[in-house]
């Protein structure tokens, strides 16, 4: 089995960072909320708790049972996770007194410590946090302290059990990954062996042993991780894999054709079915975004469903589901407040025999790309921007017309041919157009123009999860703004989206 560093979630916004930090390190590590463990198995070689936005002083704090982990597992607490093993045990944490957010530096280091091996005096750590332990149980031994903050970091003498009030996981850590690493190599002796190759084998392996002789049916999408889940699926069952491509009418300029077209070279057996006419009927006066992600879904569901009775004695269905969907959906704050519904997760309606199958539910979306890589899967599709399930009616505010998306297809297409042309499509994470529900006046030769405006985003970011407006070049925007306007016959107005992620969303719906 698998080797992995087990981390219990308390709701931290930095909890999936801690898990790609592992994952770097060559490390397997998965996410539960701090309620549900698992049954430990000795594939488990340490315990990470997570920070959170709630605090042990409160009436009903979280409290996870370690009465099978603390002194029987090296045990990392982090920020909620380190107050948690202070309070809990005959510590005191008390309301902090100076600010303990944002930037600080140690100030004392006990490099002797297995834990802090190689940090440095005066390295440079994140806090974020409104309590502090104001004093820790007896056999517990002081590591580390800044100048603010005296417990910074501590161990439990004759256990391996440490506490750190600061995250070792953020970039802003100088010295965190090493930290890190300290805590999963040198403390809980894992090997590091989870690389793309032993991914590859292992899923294969799995997918052989669990498939069987049955048939499989895969959405494809064109995308990262339905190209890769394909080609892994195609590895383990061959000819068993029946993969269809919708063209829902939504999806950018020629992209069913070409899409098609690469897929052809990599030896999938793929059917292109055209259900435009399907999904502009169901969408046909929607405007509230969420109805239209439901319509949506509900027509794929629909035309999957008829594609699958066309393929004799099917039994699953392959999704591309990636791990912080799965994360979410589980989130330790139970169904959280939905800010949009996702397409993969959440299951199949009664109607639909199949079972699902998801070959890549366990990883990152750069594992993915690391992944594909290794299957030697085509830099086009690797390194192609994410594009949301529902495609282009998303980025048309407002009700979705075939008018509507022919003009954004047309705008898309000279946006982001220009940022390949400019050579800054590998800068951007994600780009593309918006249609916006108004329309403004312009001047076109000597005529006065009533036309709509339309919105360019890009963002850069490595994972989603947080991102940041892209810098592009002035001159560059001046190019694209005015070829939009003299090419596509509708829009008088281009603007540029300068917001990051958070408060905003990288999509407008």
């Amino acid at each position: 089995m698998q080797e992995q560093i087990l981390i219990l979630d308390f709701g931290s916004q930095y909890t999936q960072l801690i898990a790609r930090r592992l994952r770097e390190l060559n490390v397997y590590c998965e996410i539960h909320p701090y309620n549900k463990i698992p049954n430990l198995s000795n594939n488990i070689k340490g315990v990470i708790l997570s920070g959170s936005p709630h605090s042990v002083r409160e009436d009903n704090p979280p409290k996870p049972d370690l009465s099978n982990i603390k002194g029987k597992l090296p045990l990392l607490g982090v920020c909620y996770g380190a107050q948690y093993l202070a309070h809990f045990y005959g510590g005191e944490v008390g309301k902090s007194n100076t600010r303990e957010y944002g930037r600080a530096n140690l100030s004392f280091v006990n490099s002797n410590n297995e834990l802090l091996k190689g940090i440095s005096n005066n390295s440079q750590v994140w806090m974020s946090h409104g309590d502090t332990i104001l004093k820790t149980p007896d056999n517990y031994e002081l590591i580390a302290s800044t100048h603010d903050v005296k417990f910074a970091a501590y161990s439990i003498k004759n256990e391996q059990t440490y506490g750190i009030q600061f995250h070792p996981e953020v970039y802003h850590s100088s010295e965190g990954t090493q930290l890190l690493q300290n805590f999963v190599i040198d403390i809980c002796k894992c090997k590091g062996t989870f690389t793309p190759a032993s991914f590859v084998d292992t899923t294969v392996n799995e997918l052989k042993t669990k498939l069987g002789n049955d048939k499989v049916i895969l959405g494809l999408s064109g995308g990262v991780d339905s190209s890769v889940a394909a080609v892994l699926l195609h590895k383990a069952i061959g000819k068993n894999l029946h993969c269809i491509f919708v063209d829902n009418g939504l999806l950018r300029k020629n992209e069913f054709e070409s899409v098609l077209d690469s897929y052809k070279n990599m030896g999938l057996n793929v059917k292109g079915v055209n259900a435009k006419n399907r999904f502009y009927s169901e969408l046909n006066n929607l405007s509230d975004p969420e109805k239209k992600r439901k319509a949506i879904g509900k027509v794929f569901v629909d035309v999957f469903d008829d594609e699958s009775k066309l393929v004799q004695d099917a039994k699953w269905l392959a999704q591309g589901t990636i791990y912080p969907d799965v994360i979410e959906s589980v989130s330790v704050k139970g169904p959280s407040a939905t800010i949009k519904s996702h397409h993969n997760v959440g299951g199949l309606p009664d109607y639909m025999k199949l079972k699902v199958v998801e070959p890549l539910r366990s990883l990152f979306k750069d594992e993915v790309r690391r992944v594909g890589k290794s299957l030697g899967i085509d830099d086009i599709i690797l390194n192609r921007h994410p594009f949301p399930g529902p495609g282009l009616a998303i980025r048309i505010l407002g009700d979705v017309t075939e008018q509507k998306v022919k003009i954004l297809q047309e705008v898309d297409a000279i946006f982001i041919d220009g940022l390949k042309h400019a050579n800054l499509y590998k800068d951007v994470w994600q780009a593309g157009a918006i249609f916006l529900p108004i329309q403004s006046v312009g001047v076109m030769g000597d005529e006065r123009t009533y036309e709509n405006v339309v919105a360019l985003r890009a963002v850069s970011s490595t994972d989603g999860m947080t991102a940041d407006w892209c810098h592009l070049p002035y001159e560059f925007l001046a190019k694209i703004s005015n070829e939009i306007i003299n090419k596509v016959k509708g829009v008088n107005r281009v603007v540029y989206d300068i917001s990051s992620k958070p408060p905003a969303t990288i999509e407008w719906e």
